[in-house]
């Protein structure tokens, strides 16, 4: 059984981690600029803050795997999507395009008025991006849906592939900071959404069993609501935390830190974070064998995590590779060591993530979410009264929120959901699925 629950979740770390290595090339791009710690601190405000709204389109692939089962479903879903991205896209725009940006940011970050600038010019290029991913995420639901997971395998490394091709030129061809990460994305986005269009359009076929041959815009919501506020609490943690200590001393190198810390960190988060897809996959049967695999796995994430952040391996990673130097190598160097908790931390909630999903209460997932980020807003708002906050209480509070977040689902799983069945189920959409597919599955079935 942990044979086949491995050939099932490699691949889907496998995916996770390259999608995840696009961060790790833009931060080592900004290294490479003049004052290349301004830069890394302007771009992770302004990618905060897009952060935010993008974590609404985070879960439609996991819609349009869900609801886009018959020819209404699918006409449905994707009117749904097409009028979520745009509102999302509208948002957006008034941040970057009227005075209100500029104030908020001012306001919440308390920077000056060249850097609330410059995180505008971001914010303007990021406005076609938002709508662009929320139709590439309807469209990767389909392939998903119809179990074509090497196609999209494959399509993620050309995003990938392409996210470096487009630094490399706009870097050596001499564009600003913005326009070269930026417009990485979208070109990425662009040829990312073309070829899954033509995939699309050349092999997918709804399936031969249709469902949600009714389907409204309120059932859609319910689906989505739930479920992107969990990707909207993920969001806002990080704008919670650089919001405060952009009001300490060095708030600019640290904001940097955080940035190259916390992303380096996410190439291991990404993989604890597949186990959500495994038990919906797997069901909640035989829990004592899933936990023992998760074990398994946790324990060699944090070990080659510890190998990368204790070592000199850490100064070829930060230095060699991504290009910091100085204090900010030395200070992204503690916030990694910092964060060799957080795979142990994620692996336990998304252990309860998992069973909230299999039994559709992924109100669970919300609530803990919210008591993440007011968790973190409190232990920093503490700490800078105090002054102590800096770049290694802020990942310290980052890692008591997802503690803080862990308790909460599950105390919500076994006071409220446990007691409803004695016995462990498995998913019965995917009861004859091949416990060897690397299906990324939906999040609340």
């Amino acid at each position: 059984m942990l044979r086949e629950y491995w050939r099932f979740f490699w691949p889907l770390a496998l995916t996770g981690i390259v999608m995840v290595l696009g961060t790790q090339f833009q931060n080592g791009v900004l290294a490479r600029y003049p004052a290349a710690v301004t830069e890394l601190a302007i771009f992770a405000i302004a990618s905060s803050i897009f952060s935010l709204l993008h974590a609404g389109v985070n879960f439609l692939s996991q819609m349009s795997n869900v609801y886009a089962r018959s020819r209404h479903g699918l006409i449905t879903t994707l009117q749904f999507v097409v009028l979520i991205s745009t509102l999302l896209g509208i948002i957006l725009s008034i941040l970057a395009f009227t005075p209100v940006g500029p104030v908020l940011i001012a306001k919440v970050y308390a920077v000056d008025a060249d850097i609330v600038s410059r995180v505008v010019v971001y914010m303007k290029l990021f406005v076609p991006l938002i709508i662009i991913d929320g139709l590439r995420q309807f469209q990767m639901g389909l392939l998903v849906q119809s179990r074509m997971t090497g196609r999209v395998s494959i399509l993620n490394a050309v995003y990938l592939s392409t996210i470096i091709a487009s630094l490399v030129i706009g870097f050596n061809a001499g564009f600003s900071a913005p326009y070269v990460l930026a417009g990485s994305q979208i070109v990425a986005s662009l040829v990312h959404f073309v070829l899954l269009a033509v995939i699309i359009f050349r092999d997918y076929h709804l399936p031969v069993k249709q469902d949600h041959l009714d389907l409204h815009f309120s059932e859609l919501l319910r689906f989505f609501i739930p479920v992107s506020m969990t990707g909207l609490m993920f969001a806002i943690s990080r704008p919670v935390l650089y919001a405060l200590i952009a009001r300490t001393p060095e708030a600019i190198v640290s904001i940097a830190a955080m940035r190259v810390g916390f992303d380096v960190s996410s190439l291991f988060q990404m993989t604890a974070n597949q186990f959500r897809h495994f038990f919906v996959t797997f069901g909640d049967s035989h829990l004592k064998e899933k936990r023992l695999f998760m074990v398994l796995v946790g324990a060699g994430i944090t070990v080659i995590m510890l190998l990368i952040a204790a070592t000199p391996l850490s100064t070829f990673l930060l230095s060699n590779l991504i290009g910091i130097t100085g204090n900010l190598l030395a200070y992204s160097r503690e916030v990694l060591l910092i964060m060799c908790i957080l795979p142990g931390l994620i692996l336990w909630r998304n252990y309860y993530h998992g069973l909230l999903m299999i039994r559709r209460k992924t109100t669970g997932m919300a609530m803990g979410g919210i008591a993440r980020v007011l968790g973190i807003y409190l232990f920093a708002q503490v700490f800078y009264v105090l002054g102590h906050l800096n770049y290694l209480t802020g990942a310290s509070i980052l890692l008591l929120g997802v503690f803080l977040e862990a308790i909460i689902v599950m105390i919500i799983y076994r006071r409220f959901v446990k007691p409803e069945s004695a016995q462990g189920t498995e998913p019965q959409s995917y009861r004859q699925k091949s416990v060897a597919s690397t299906d990324s599955l939906p999040d609340n079935v």
